[in-house]
């Protein structure tokens, strides 16, 4: 059986520092490694700034849902972007 999420903090936390720690850990090894071993470094570097990028660009479309869904309840004119 699974737990509530208010049970396990912890969890979501780590989740929230997977890709940021991922990236920390990508450059980490980039300064160690020599010019060819380099490479091997790249992948997971380009995925966790895709992870970063894809969640900046999610929340921000939540977000202007939010807000578009606030403007419709209070009869405010959305304005054209």
């Amino acid at each position: 059986m699974t737990q509530p999420q208010a049970q396990r903090p912890w969890l979501l936390t780590w989740l929230a520092l997977a890709a940021p720690l991922l990236i920390l850990l990508t450059l980490l090894a980039l300064v160690q490694r020599r010019s060819v071993d380099r490479v091997v470094v790249v992948p997971p570097l380009l995925i966790g700034g895709g992870l970063l990028v894809t969640n900046a660009v999610a929340q921000g479309r939540r977000r202007r849902r939010l807000l578009d869904a606030l403007r419709q309840s209070t009869g405010c004119v959305s304005v054209e972007r």
